[in-house]
């Protein structure tokens, strides 16, 4: 039978319900015992990014997760939603009443996957190796609450920070904070290419060309002790040019599981039940797309410009005409799910106007047309990312107040371009490191963020950040969360645009398929099984 499975949204605490696809028997790839997943996230070395699957230097849903399947945190985020349980450790806690001395006991007998014990001395290892070579991705900044790292005796890790920091428990559930074997792993600098060695639930093998991961073996770890119940001893996943192909490989029985990027399409032919061997299912997600400004671009220095955008740009028109019902119009960089989530962007400028933009521009003294060009990566997101910029470029020279044009970019070269402040404007996407509001504002924010960003609000930064951190109870949080998002609606360094729903499709035989994907994105292969239920 082929029906769609869907996993209710899932709040804060709860577990979300297990509804397993259902039907026959007879597909299935033809790969023999091994799952085989197809994705469309490109794995790639360059001389700009040398070292992708570094937890020190990888900071995208894709390389997290490979990280997540292979290299072991202390934490992890449960199977459900909620706050971290622990992987690595036996127990963690804050033991002081300010948030501010964490500890963590590691699990008797851990051992990575070539037989090496794993010590508390190699948690201090891996997370001091990280803050120091503070890798330009930015993902260090996630560990930037950090004094002092002790260790005592051989399972006890102790973390002094530097200020009050409710979240950081799930910073140590991130592959940042993922425990590396020194002897793998040089202190001081990165490692190339496409090794990976822990302790996580498999290891890792990469069949490459032309310096990009075309195919990957994920094998059960006889050695690991962890949280996660591994119920496959293999998976595969190939990675595809575009969500075409890889469709045409699971109508095939080429692979098992289609995860990121299928495109709206196929989603829509999937959820009418157009293939009786293959089961959507859709499931909450923070997904969230937005345009990112160099602030100190002579084009969009003038806040004005910024806000004439946000002004302008119909995020209704743009959902229902790219995504229809799998995205949803968002007015802030908090998802409208999430604890603290503020429609701020809404708040202050309303429904889409062009008489109203055209007077911040006229009182800013601003000459029109505009002239920009809109910059997106054409091989990262999904294929409908084009069709997206195609809109927004007609909504906004529509209004006569911009002359923009749009240039589409691989992954691989968009990327460092956009780091090293390249473009003025340009498009990005953003899966939480973790399901909490603080990692929809600091990532884009704070010191050292991830997009390279030169915008700087001292009150953000200095009393709005920490103050939100100090509060346990998230719900106490959300006034100075509610806050740092009426700045950023009002300076426009980050316009946010919609919040998506998340997919996978699987052939009928593959179960575990609900608990594939978690809220923030994070793939958890280990759930996934070959049998028959329904």
């Amino acid at each position: 039978m082929n029906r769609k499975t869907l996993v209710l949204p899932a709040v804060a605490g709860l577990l979300a319900p297990v509804l397993a696809a259902c039907g026959g028997s007879d597909s299935g790839s033809k790969s023999g015992d091994a799952i085989v997943v197809g994705t469309t996230d490109r794995f790639t070395v360059t001389s700009d990014a040398p070292a992708p699957l570094d937890p020190a230097y990888a900071y995208d849903v894709g390389t997290w997760n490979i990280l997540r399947q292979t290299v072991q945190t202390l934490l992890t985020q449960p199977k459900g939603e909620g706050v971290p349980v622990p992987e690595a450790a036996e127990s963690c806690s804050f033991t002081d009443s300010g948030n501010e001395r964490y500890a963590c006991k590691l699990r008797e007998g851990l051992k990575f996957a070539n037989g090496d014990a794993v010590t508390a001395a190699d948690v201090k290892f891996s997370i001091e190796r990280a803050l120091h070579i503070n890798a330009d991705s930015g993902v260090a900044t996630l560990l930037n609450t950090i004094d002092t790292v002790e260790t005592q005796g051989e399972r006890e890790v102790i973390f002094h920070l530097k200020t009050a920091d409710a979240t950081f428990p799930y910073k140590l559930s991130t592959p940042v904070a993922g425990i590396v074997n020194p002897k793998n792993y040089d202190k001081r600098k990165l490692r190339d290419g496409f090794e990976v060695d822990g302790s996580g639930p498999y290891t890792f093998k990469a069949e490459v060309e032309d310096n990009a991961i075309v195919s990957a073996t994920f094998a059960k770890n006889p050695s690991y002790k962890g949280s996660v119940e591994v119920k496959n001893d293999e998976v595969v996943m190939r990675a595809f040019r575009n969500a075409k192909l890889m469709g045409e490989a699971i109508d095939k029985g080429d692979i098992d599981v289609m995860t990121r990027a299928m495109s709206p399409a196929q989603i829509d032919k999937l959820d009418a039940g157009s293939d009786a061997n293959v089961d959507l299912v859709d499931m909450p997600g923070l997904e969230i797309r937005y345009l990112a400004f160099n602030t100190n671009a002579s084009t969009v220095k003038s806040k004005a410009v910024r806000q004439a955008m946000a002004q302008v740009i119909n995020r209704g028109e743009l959902v229902s005409k790219v995504y229809g019902t799998q995205a949803e119009p968002l007015y802030s960089l908090v998802p409208a799910t999430l604890t603290g989530h503020s429609n701020s962007f809404f708040n202050k400028y309303g429904d889409p106007s062009a008489a109203k933009a055209k007077n911040l521009l006229a009182k800013a003294g601003i000459s029109t047309p505009v002239k920009l060009t809109l910059h997106y990566t054409t091989d990262h997101y999904g294929s409908a990312t084009k069709q997206e910029f195609e809109i927004l470029q007609k909504q906004l020279n529509g209004s006569g107040l911009f002359d923009v044009s749009i240039q589409g970019h691989p992954w691989a070269t968009f990327r460092p371009a956009e780091k090293k402040g390249d473009y003025d404007v340009y498009g990005m996407g953003w899966f939480p490191d973790f399901p909490d509001a603080d990692n929809f504002l600091a990532p884009f924010l704070d010191k050292g963020n991830f997009l390279g960003s030169p915008y700087s609000n001292g009150t953000i930064r200095r009393t709005l950040i920490p103050e939100s951190r100090r509060e346990a109870d998230r719900l106490n949080a959300a006034k100075s969360l509610t806050e740092i998002q009426d700045i950023v609606a009002e300076d426009v360094p980050v316009l946010p645009l919609w919040q998506g729903k998340q997919y996978v499709a699987a052939r009928d035989n593959i179960t575990g398929v609900s608990y594939a994907l978690n809220s923030s994105s994070t793939l958890q292969l280990w759930e996934l099984s070959r049998g028959v239920s329904g």
